[in-house]
């Protein structure tokens, strides 16, 4: 049975800046467990948080240089390392448009009840119809019909700039209308 090797800091960042893979090991296996329960307690994610790890120490392992002993501890370094690795992450608009996109549970529908809003017991199609036909024709096929301001460009053969405009009038008349129904 071999014995454990053990370094002091000093040691450590001395073999780290020789680029000595027992070293790059030893700083692997010692620290890993603590820097992963940092990031992971920015990145709930399990996946996301190792590779932000796995990014932590190829920085570590690239910017080892950078490293000043005076300015603090070694350990203190690496977290300063993936605290903004976290933060990188979490900004990253991949990672934001990644978080939207999750797929919901199976059983989301059974737990949230039913949301659907009949729309004609509120009278809001009775609303929209007092509306000049310029706008309730867009109005119905983007909220009752499920159109895009696209397709709904195509179905009228407007310009989408004039769809929109439309839609947001028909909006502010339908705000002031729900406003007086009241």
């Amino acid at each position: 049975m071999s014995e454990k090797t053990t370094y002091s800091e000093d040691e450590l960042v001395l073999y780290l800046k020789q680029r000595q893979q027992s070293a790059f090991d030893y700083l692997y296996e010692h620290y890993a467990g603590a820097l992963y329960q940092m990031v992971v307690s920015m990145i709930p994610d399990k996946e996301t948080a190792k590779d932000v790890l796995q990014e932590v120490f190829i920085k570590i392992w690239n910017q080892v240089e950078t490293y000043d002993p005076s300015k603090g501890r070694l350990f203190t370094w690496m977290l300063n390392i993936s605290r903004n690795a976290s933060i990188d992450k979490l900004r990253n608009k991949n990672y934001k448009n990644q978080q939207k996109n999750l797929a919901l549970p199976e059983d989301v529908y059974k737990v949230g009840g039913n949301t659907i809003i009949n729309t004609d017991q509120i009278g809001l199609r009775k609303l929209v119809h007092t509306l000049k036909d310029e706008w309730k024709q867009p109005l119905e096929l983007t909220y009752f019909q499920g159109y895009t301001q696209e397709e709904i460009s195509k179905i009228l053969d407007l310009p989408v700039g004039t769809v929109k405009t439309r839609l947001r009038a028909a909006l502010k008349e339908l705000r002031k209308l729900m406003i007086t129904e009241k």
